[in-house]
């Protein structure tokens, strides 16, 4: 069954306003550091009006059986250390993460049709950055911290509001502490793929692998 249709590829076009005078992307429109070409198509993807969230991000992990596992993650802040989120340790992912300490993430701009590939080590990070980000969080985000046994069998919802009560009273009137079991990740990058949407299939890839570590890297071309 034919599922992209002439017309179709017309609607999307005009859908799509950012790729009406969009030209070629050439290899001397990149930067050298793949750091900088992220944060300038991370900034455009901010500059949408409606329908993008910049930071979401698929992040896959393998688990214990080596099989790949995904899910829909924000992507709290990034510099040149690397890619920063935060979620509970116990949880599968962070149990897989701990395990084999290998992951991606990939970030998909829908209205700029814009795709980016990072692959790399992921290492806990710091106390006192998961300290900051934690007091930063809204008090019942705090409080489901403590709440959610993340990825462990859960009852009923019901049972869940309980514990989001039992928490709130335990700490009424005090500041939620981070729980020991919660803080962040940071995703260190060994490969970045960037990709662009052409009519005809005929995309534009980018891959950029280090070679040496945090200072150097080879841009190449990618057949799409």
């Amino acid at each position: 069954m034919k599922v992209f249709s002439t017309w179709r590829e017309g609607v999307f076009l005009l859908l799509h306003p950012a790729l009406w005078f969009r030209r070629e992307l050439l290899d001397e429109d990149l930067c050298e550091n793949p750091f900088d070409q992220f944060a300038i198509w991370y900034r455009a993807a901010e500059r949408q009006w409606w329908g993008e969230f910049p930071n979401w991000c698929c992040l896959s992990t393998l688990d214990g059986d080596g099989y790949p596992e995904g899910r829909i993650v924000l992507m709290k802040n990034f510099s040149s250390e690397g890619f920063v989120f935060y979620t509970n340790r116990s949880s599968r992912k962070g149990i897989s993460l701990i395990r084999d300490p290998r992951g991606s993430m990939t970030f998909f701009w829908e209205r700029l049709q814009r795709q980016v590939r990072i692959v790399g080590d992921v290492l806990p990070a710091s106390e006192e950055d998961s300290d900051d980000y934690f007091r930063s969080r809204p008090r019942k985000s705090q409080i489901g911290a403590w709440a959610s046994l993340q990825s462990e069998e859960l009852p009923s919802r019901q049972h869940l509001q309980r514990r989001m009560e039992e928490y709130a009273r335990k700490f009424q009137g005090m500041e939620v502490p981070r729980p020991p079991h919660w803080g962040g990740f940071c995703l260190v990058p060994r490969r970045f793929e960037f990709w662009e949407l052409r009519l005809n299939r005929l995309h534009d890839r980018f891959e950029y692998t280090q070679i040496e570590r945090g200072l150097l890297w080879n841009r190449r071309r990618l057949y799409p």
